[in-house]
């Protein structure tokens, strides 16, 4: 699958549109007002060459001429300061005027259609990707194993409300929407229906459960992996849908526990679960070539757990002398 542009979805402004509008106008109109009255200050300055007097009126119509275009040559500067004033302070306002407008109709317009069009067409190549939902210390190292096992960088989706975590997943090469992904627009935008899987690390335990409900009854059949942090959570967060749940805090217990019978025992449990260590946990389908033989004559690694049937079975357990067709392998195999 090619690599994806990124397309972020920005979070609303705090200002209602009417006033980000009004502001620029006022900021034109103190701009004219400013040349207008230096040009009224400065009359004597200027040649009617209609009617040879300059009123006010004719300081208004000079000025608007002056601001928006280079002028007619009807009323001219013929003064020294006059010229000066028109070169070095309305030639910028000009130029400021005409950058203001343009960045209004950027902002309000065309930006607006080009995001729109850019996110249509990102979310029409979405297909068979993985969506993250969180990208602080724990979905960014995530993110991070999953560039390392080999996963295509365009088929990662992250979701975030913080602008400045995606653009770290940016810089990662990964397709990014800013939004909260408790709401299912969000989830539809990143194509939730048609993902390969996804996880969930919010940084918030009730956050992430809301959200893997939220995509649960989205995509019935997607695999949703969550951290939880409170052991108390983890049968929610298995109610709510979740496939996977993880808790770090009984991980760390567990890693701990085994440094006490031995210290290299939690070096080797971190080698087993990160893609840089010198063996690895590997789950596979069995394959054709394998079935009827038994786990622990597999020779792509060691096989230590088989499940058949989503019940886990150890490499000593009867059902593992004879591997059937659908059966899935957990192996260590060499990195």
């Amino acid at each position: 699958m090619p690599v994806l542009p990124s397309a972020t979805l920005k979070r609303k402004s705090s200002l209602p549109v009417w006033i980000s509008i009004g502001w620029r106008v006022l900021a034109v109109l103190a701009l004219l007002g400013l040349a207008v009255g230096v040009h009224w200050l400065e009359r004597d300055g200027l040649k009617d060459a209609a009617d040879g007097h300059v009123s006010f009126l004719d300081i208004l119509y000079f000025t608007s001429i002056s601001v928006t275009t280079t002028g007619y040559g009807d009323i001219v500067p013929v003064s020294n300061s006059a010229r000066m004033f028109d070169a070095f302070v309305v030639t910028p306002i000009r130029v400021f005027v005409v950058l203001l407008f343009l960045g209004t109709a950027y902002n309000f317009v065309l930006k607006r259609t080009w995001d729109k069009w850019r996110m249509a067409v990102i979310q029409r190549t979405l297909s068979g990707h993985i969506i993250v939902a969180g990208y602080g210390t724990t979905g960014s190292e995530t993110v991070d194993e999953l560039i390392a096992r080999g996963t295509d960088r365009g088929r990662i989706v992250v979701i975030d409300t913080r602008e400045e975590n995606l653009g770290r997943a940016k810089e990662c090469g990964c397709t990014v929407l800013q939004g909260d992904a408790t709401r299912d627009q969000v989830l539809k935008d990143v194509r939730i229906e048609s993902a390969e899987s996804m996880i969930v690390c919010a940084g918030r335990d009730d956050t992430s459960i809301l959200i893997t409900l939220t995509a649960r009854h989205l995509a019935p059949a997607i695999p949703i992996s969550i951290i939880v942090r409170n052991e108390d959570n983890e049968l929610p967060a298995r109610a709510a849908g979740a496939t996977t749940v993880v808790n770090p805090v009984s991980f760390a217990g567990l890693l701990l526990a085994s440094s006490c019978k031995g210290p290299h025992l939690s070096e080797y449990l971190m080698d087993l679960a990160s893609f840089h260590g010198e063996v690895e946990l590997s789950e596979r389908p069995v394959r054709t070539e394998e079935i009827g033989k038994p786990l622990t004559a597999i020779q792509t690694g060691l096989g230590v757990r088989l499940y058949r049937d989503g019940v886990a079975h150890g490499h000593k357990a009867p059902e593992a002398q004879a591997l059937r067709a659908g059966d899935l392998i957990v192996e260590i195999v060499t990195g």
